[in-house]
């Protein structure tokens, strides 16, 4: 995806969403829902390397676990200096942390204003959940955007289709994919009519080998390749779009890794 896609425009596509130094319950329950809710959600290990990022992309969320790295006094400082400064001062910034002390969560809130709230990591992580997609949500997360897209590169051979065509199976490139669809270029550019119902499709991503059904809706051609954009029907497994949210989710992170990492 581009550097600067969503930069300004995140009305309309949606914000990243980042954590700082997530617990691995964090990672774990949260992000994972928060995926297959389609919110855009990257780690972060770095908060320098962050700080730089959040340059390109000023209008982000950033939830940071206080708990890690450096003692709170040192982090009232970072938080400040990125609420402050005037490449970042857009980013909204929300405390996810363990400590439940009310003088704490009352200096984050009161004093420093943290527009994301201060969200207690405790045993109960639905509550938690339910409380951080209700900030997203007061926060415009998605924009008007409803399914988070991954953009496959040319050099990424990960990410192929197996389309059942005319009896015979043709293999192809995606092009990229969301829960709802593909787009792709299959070798030797057949000619598939609109609205074509096409069962048996094969997807592989990654190590995974999915089946699913489309339609096709639709090709263009674009330097010389055809390429067809085939719409998922609704008799999709479940588990198959739970792994789809996640294969985009690793897609971008992947991606977001040269510069956070």
């Amino acid at each position: 995806m581009p550097m600067s896609e969503n930069a300004g425009n995140s009305d309309i596509i949606g914000k990243k969403i980042f954590f700082l130094y997530p617990t691995n319950a964090v990672q774990n329950q949260i992000i994972a829902e928060l995926i297959q809710q389609e919110y855009e959600v990257y780690i972060a290990k770095d908060k320098d390397k962050l700080k730089k990022t959040l340059r390109t992309y000023p209008d982000s969320i950033v939830f940071i676990n206080i708990n890690e790295h450096m003692p709170e006094a040192e982090w009232d400082v970072w938080i400040t200096g990125l609420m402050e400064a005037p490449d970042t001062k857009d980013v909204s910034v929300g405390i996810v942390t363990p400590n439940d002390e009310d003088s704490i969560k009352r200096k984050y809130l009161m004093a420093m204003k943290v527009p994301c709230g201060y969200t207690v990591m405790g045993y109960d992580l639905e509550k938690a959940t339910t409380q951080i997609i209700s900030i997203l949500q007061t926060s415009g997360a998605k924009g008007r955007r409803k399914y988070i897209r991954a953009i496959i590169d040319r050099g990424e051979t990960n990410a192929t289709i197996n389309l059942p065509v005319n009896g015979s199976f043709i293999n192809g490139h995606l092009k990229d994919i969301s829960v709802v669809g593909v787009s792709c270029t299959l070798d030797g550019n057949p000619e598939i009519p609109k609205n074509t119902l096409c069962k048996d499709i094969q997807l592989r991503l990654q190590t995974n080998l999915l089946k699913v059904e489309g339609i096709v809706f639709g090709s263009r051609v674009e330097e010389a390749e055809t390429i067809y954009v085939i719409l998922f029907t609704q008799r999709i497994n479940p588990e198959v779009r739970t792994k789809i949210r996640k294969y985009i989710q690793q897609n971008l992170q992947s991606k977001m890794n040269f510069t956070l990492e």
